[in-house]
């Protein structure tokens, strides 16, 4: 009896407790993540090194990128930390300048790839009907393709050129944005709060804009990041291929693309380039696995 009134008499103020909880604060919120999704911290590290280097490539650097007055295939030394190329370049200059093009072409091709795509898979969730199944049979077919191959097909119409190449990369990776956004507006597309907006007199754009997009933000999110290393390693293959980055810009795929005539008695002309896509792509994938394991209820301990 004195135990059930003790449980009684303290079970209010415990719920008290819990209602007037505040809400974790910003700090708190990364300090959790810290803890409990290092990769994602590793990726984080990896992510804000590399945008360093992009941003302040003119400090970093020691020489020009484009500029030849050094001895051709040069091994590395204290002059030339990694070597030079066959034009007399300073590998670790064009690495430095080359992380520019490669940050730039896969935010632009990301946020091309996102804006289009999560509008049709948006429109064509929460509209349905004919114009959904239009919009999916064209996501189809472009599915069909394989990606680098459609990219290089579309590069190749338009010309070879980055900003070509940024424009192939978006509309490659557009139909999976546009498919993760279908679905996800398919799962809350009859939640009771979409109801409650529907009686309550909400416009269809109030109603996508502040009820819908909100609630699918997760996964886009997650294959933001992901998406980046995709496209950082299309950008260079499409530069290898003579379809992207043109000379004397620097990129990682135009640097290996030149080096591989001269793997056996040069190695450090490609060996540096693919060490540093290899490190931008491992930082972009993750801080997307750490998102998403950070982001996925049923994945939160």
């Amino acid at each position: 009896m004195t135990q059930a009134s003790a449980s009684s008499s303290t079970s209010p103020a415990t719920i008290n407790q819990v209602i007037l909880r505040p809400p974790p604060t910003l700090v708190q919120r990364v300090g959790y993540f810290v803890r409990h999704h290092p990769i994602g911290v590793v990726g984080i590290v990896i992510i804000a090194l590399v945008v360093i280097t992009a941003v302040f490539a003119p400090q970093i650097a020691p020489y020009e990128p484009t500029s030849q007055t050094f001895k051709r295939l040069a091994p590395p030394s204290a002059i030339n930390w990694l070597g030079t190329d066959d034009l007399g370049r300073d590998v670790f200059s064009r690495i430095v300048y080359g992380s520019r093009i490669s940050l730039l072409v896969g935010l632009i091709a990301v946020t091309l790839a996102l804006s289009v795509g999560v509008t049709l898979g948006v429109l064509s969730g929460y509209i349905g009907g004919k114009f959904d199944n239009g919009t999916m049979r064209v996501v189809d077919l472009m599915f069909a393709f394989p990606g680098l191959v459609l990219a290089i097909v579309i590069a190749g119409l338009l010309g070879p050129s980055i900003t070509n190449a940024m424009i192939a990369i978006g509309i490659i990776y557009a139909p999976t944005f546009a498919r993760v956004a279908r679905g996800s507006v398919l799962t809350v597309q009859n939640e009771l709060y979409l109801e409650a907006a529907r009686l309550t007199g909400g416009g269809h754009v109030h109603i996508v804009s502040r009820h819908v997009l909100p609630n699918i933000l997760a996964p886009l999110v997650v294959l933001v990041t992901l998406s980046m290393s995709t496209a950082i390693l299309t950008e260079a293959a499409l530069s290898f291929l003579g379809l992207g980055t043109q000379p004397p810009t620097p990129s990682w795929g135009k640097m290996l693309s030149e080096g591989r005539r001269f793997m056996e008695i040069a190695w450090w002309t490609t060996v540096f380039p693919g060490i540093a896509i290899v490190i931008a792509v491992l930082g972009f994938n993750l801080l997307g696995d750490g998102l998403r394991d950070a982001l996925d209820p049923r994945l939160r301990e």
